[in-house]
């Protein structure tokens, strides 16, 4: 059996890491996971105020999806895509229930960037136009076309990328400076105004469809009030284009509802788009769900996508257990009520640390920015930029104290699995107060 160690040193020297230097990799080595907690090699808890990549919704080692697993691995690992399972069928029947609109077929795939990929092209294909719409700060994933769909700078490495991607304005309201003097509807209905705008200048004529995360995730939780979700909804009925709604992150009750997009009832998305909370991460997939009008154009005409792998069938079994699991543990609601619980936390340790911002997001989907300077609003690390010493004293305690969190730029996210308590709640506001106590210092008042 290897040490810890020794893990680390293969781990280097015969795989390798995303978005990273390969030199520059220090992995800590998981062993086990329970609920919300993970152990490494040493032995060391973790809580895990980040579900890993905001995708192990239910938890980790889950029972009910274990023995699902196991139960379908017994029967059949795997079958071509051009056959099917009853995971497959029921997957897709149980999808059709929990999804808003008339959302009724699923196309799987691996993940969450395939099934971007796909969306973009049943998008294309049923509107016989080219142009997708998407906003600067967003991430759609890691593939040439979903790069590029997405705004998130790891896309700057490999452009131009694909040509047919629009880019929209962000409704920011803690830093555009189009809200500078104006309420968040004011700034956000000013925003629409100008993505119509886009929409005029590109032709409506060459665009398929405007592609938005239900909520917004990795970017910053950078989300509009639903008057900017009203407009959309009017500017897409206006020009005839789709609206694709992303969400791979913000699906599966992380924002306290089954889907983000669901916090907007005026809006209903043509597309959506799952992966992470789908199965929790514990066997990789991904959907693409078209609605009723878009799938009965593809009984006719052909539907240019597939994999090796797609609608796998141990994938198939776990999307069904993780359902069963929001539904019979009232997990959706847990996630609202927990997430009140959750903003209070950190609005407190705002009240407390001046380098707190702003706080944003919904149900167990949250993010405090760091700042210099509230009346500034200098950021404590800069945009796409390393991390500044104030930031990495922050992720190292956090870490060395137990808790296992995303950080990035001036942010710290707070999206931990949809079964914590509220006590668990407490045990991570108490590491974060922590180390944000490292970090006063760097207030500039």
């Amino acid at each position: 059996m290897s040490t810890p160690a020794q893990i680390v040193e293969n781990s280097r020297n015969y795989t390798l890491v995303s978005w990273s230097a390969q030199g520059a990799w220090q992995p800590i080595p998981m062993e086990r996971g329970e609920g919300v907690y993970v152990w490494d090699a040493n032995g060391k808890r973790y809580l895990d105020w980040s579900s890993q990549l905001v995708n192990v919704n239910v938890g980790h080692s889950h029972p009910h999806v274990i023995k699902a697993i196991q139960e379908q691995a017994a029967k059949l690992t795997y079958v071509e895509p051009s056959a099917t399972t009853e995971a497959r069928a029921r997957l897709g029947e149980l999808l059709a229930e929990v999804t808003p609109g008339d959302l009724t077929k699923t196309l799987f795939s691996n993940g969450g960037t395939d099934a971007i990929e796909n969306a973009m092209k049943a998008a294309r294909l049923f509107t016989g136009r080219q142009k997708i719409l998407t906003r600067y700060r967003s991430y759609h994933g890691g593939t040439f076309g979903a790069a590029s769909a997405g705004g998130d700078p790891r896309r700057l490495a490999n452009e131009p990328g694909v040509p047919w991607i629009v880019r929209l304005p962000d409704p920011y309201a803690y830093r555009s400076p189009v809200y500078r003097g104006r309420t968040q509807e004011e700034g956000d209905l000013i925003i629409a105004d100008m993505i119509e705008e886009i929409v005029e200048l590109e032709g409506p004529e060459n665009c398929a469809a405007i592609l938005l995360e239900g909520y917004s995730g990795t970017s910053g939780i950078i989300q509009p009030g639903a008057v900017f979700w009203t407009r959309i909804g009017e500017i897409c009925r206006k020009y005839h284009l789709l609206l694709i709604s992303d969400e791979v992150m913000s699906g599966f009750g992380r924002t306290g509802k089954w889907f983000g997009i669901e916090h907007y009832p005026d809006v209903t998305p043509d597309i959506l788009v799952v992966a992470k909370g789908i199965t929790s991460g514990y066997v990789p997939l991904g959907g693409t769900i078209l609605s009723a009008e878009i799938a009965e154009y593809f009984d006719k005409h052909t539907l240019w996508a597939g994999l090796t792998y797609s609608a796998h069938a141990l994938a198939c079994a776990a999307g069904v257990a993780n359902i069963e699991v929001y539904r019979n543990e009232n997990l959706i609601e847990c996630s609202h009520q927990l997430g009140k619980v959750l903003r209070k936390g950190l609005m407190d340790l705002a009240e407390k640390h001046p380098v707190i911002g702003d706080v944003r997001g919904e149900g167990l989907h949250q993010v405090i920015e760091l700042v210099k300077n509230r009346d500034t609003r200098e950021p404590l690390s800069e945009f796409n930029k390393p991390l500044s010493e104030p930031m990495k004293t922050v992720a190292t305690t956090l870490k060395q104290n137990g808790l296992s969190t995303f950080v990035r730029w001036n942010l710290i996210f707070n999206c931990p699995p949809l079964v914590i308590t509220e006590q668990q709640l407490q045990e991570g506001l108490a590491i974060l107060d922590e180390a944000l106590s490292r970090i006063d210092q760097y207030y500039e008042a």
